[in-house]
Parts: C-alpha cells; sequence; structure tokens
C-alpha cells in the first residue's frame, strides 16, 4: 500500500524566520572570528565574537516579539551559542596566545569549551523540565555569553595598551580554566532582566546607555577592559552572597 502524500505545507511569512535568520548570521560571524585568527587579524576576530553577542541577544526577543518561537530555532540558538561561546573565543585565545605552551594550552581550550557546553546543556535542561535558571534575578553560574566576554579580557588589555608582549601564556591559560569554571558554578550572578528603572529616572539610564556607547565606539579596549572587571565584581558580590545565603 503507497505511503500517503505529505501534507501540503503551509506557506510562512519571511518575517517569521527572521529570528533564525538573525541566528544563522552570528554562526557565521563566529566562524568568521575563526578565520580571521588564522589570519592573524586578532582585533577583527574579537569584533565578530562581539558582534555574535548582541545577535544573541536579538534573535530570542525577536522571536517573541514576533511570535515565531519555534523547536528549530531553538536548537539553532543553541548550537549557535556553544559555536560562538564555547568554540570561537577560545581557538582564537590558543591561536593569539596559547601555541607556545602545546599541550598545556589546549588543555585549557578542551576545559573551557567543554565547561561551556555543560553551562549550555543544564540551561536547555532547566527550560525544558520549565525551570527558570534566572532565580530572583540571577542565573546559576555566568551566563555564556559573559563567559566568552570575559575570557577574551587579555586580548583586550593587549589590544587597549598596545603591549608588545602578551600576558604570560601559562597564567592566560589559568585564567581560561578559572572563567570556565565560573560558567558551571553554581555563583549566583546578576540579570539585567531584574532591572527595572521608574519612569522618572528612564532619561538618567537613556544617557547612561548613550554614554557607555560612546565609550565603547571611541576607547573600544579599555571600555571592554571596563565592563570585564565591572562583572568581575558583580560576580564576587554573587559569591559572596551565596555565601551569606
Amino acid at each position: 500500500m503507497p505511503n500517503p502524500p505529505d501534507k501540503p505545507r503551509k506557506d510562512q511569512p519571511f518575517v517569521q524566520l527572521l529570528p533564525n535568520v538573525v541566528t544563522i548570521v552570528a554562526i557565521c560571524a563566529g566562524i568568521t572570528a575563526i578565520q580571521q585568527a588564522f589570519f592573524g587579524k586578532y582585533e577583527s576576530a574579537v569584533i565578530l565574537i562581539l558582534f555574535a553577542t548582541v545577535l544573541d541577544g536579538l534573535d530570542g526577543r525577536l522571536a517573541r516579539a514576533l511570535n515565531s518561537d519555534s523547536l528549530i530555532g531553538a536548537e539553532l540558538d543553541s548550537l549557535a551559542d556553544f559555536a560562538n561561546f564555547g568554540v570561537a573565543p577560545a581557538l582564537v585565545m590558543y591561536l593569539w596566545a596559547l601555541q607556545d605552551l602545546a599541550k598545556f594550552g589546549w588543555i585549557a581550550v578542551m576545559v573551557f569549551a567543554v565547561c561551556c557546553v555543560v553551562r549550555l546543556a543544564r540551561f536547555n535542561v532547566a527550560n525544558k523540565s520549565e525551570q527558570d535558571d534566572d532565580n530572583d534575578g540571577y542565573f546559576v553560574g555566568v551566563p555564556a555569553p559573559a563567559g566568552a566576554l570575559l575570557v577574551m579580557a587579555p586580548m583586550y588589555l593587549d589590544f587597549a595598551f598596545s603591549a608588545k608582549t602578551h600576558l604570560p601564556s601559562g597564567l592566560i591559560s589559568l585564567y581560561m580554566v578559572l572563567v570556565g569554571w565560573l560558567l558551571i558554578s553554581r555563583i549566583p550572578t546578576w540579570s539585567f532582566k531584574a532591572l527595572i528603572i521608574s519612569r522618572e529616572h528612564t532619561r538618567f539610564l537613556l544617557v547612561g546607555v548613550a554614554i557607555l556607547g560612546a565609550a565603547i565606539l571611541t576607547y573600544t579596549w579599555l571600555s571592554l577592559v571596563g565592563l570585564c572587571l565591572a562583572y568581575g565584581v558583580m560576580i564576587l558580590w554573587g559569591l559572596w552572597k551565596r555565601r551569606r545565603a
């Protein structure tokens, strides 16, 4: 008996596919960052990863705004996060400063990448089991995008001060392992979703965002160093809060 013909698929407006398109563009940015690092264009590589981070913050919000959430979109987003925040930063760091360490440098890369994928898997399980990874305005551990930004901090320092020599490669490797541990830790880290601004203070927030944007565009690497330091203080605050609980 012949199989019944497939049901015709309904046409889908292109606008409903925009979140997936944004995710694909983010993946392309992360992969291209690796390619740029192979050619020694490390600043371009970092900028592409930062661009992928911005796109990661847009695709989910765009999907909710367009009411176009889908299973394939969720899977694409998870795979994009691993490529852009687990693989790309680690490989760029390795090509930039860790090749001389050979095996030890590669172990640091593997540790960071594995910690990232474990962090993402834990996040996905929490979502599927309807358990919110964002408890009382705090994430459990450092989110993958923030981990990618933190792990590249030695590169920001090098670019900001035009250093002729890097930080010691062994120290950079240990730092990568530390950031990997923060990804899978149970330390509560503050979520921007918890930020509530009263109407009378909205103008101050907008001015602050404008100043931050101008600083990043004008003094890109120094601004990123400052953001990493500020986020580090937030992590220490979360650790102190956890110990007091």
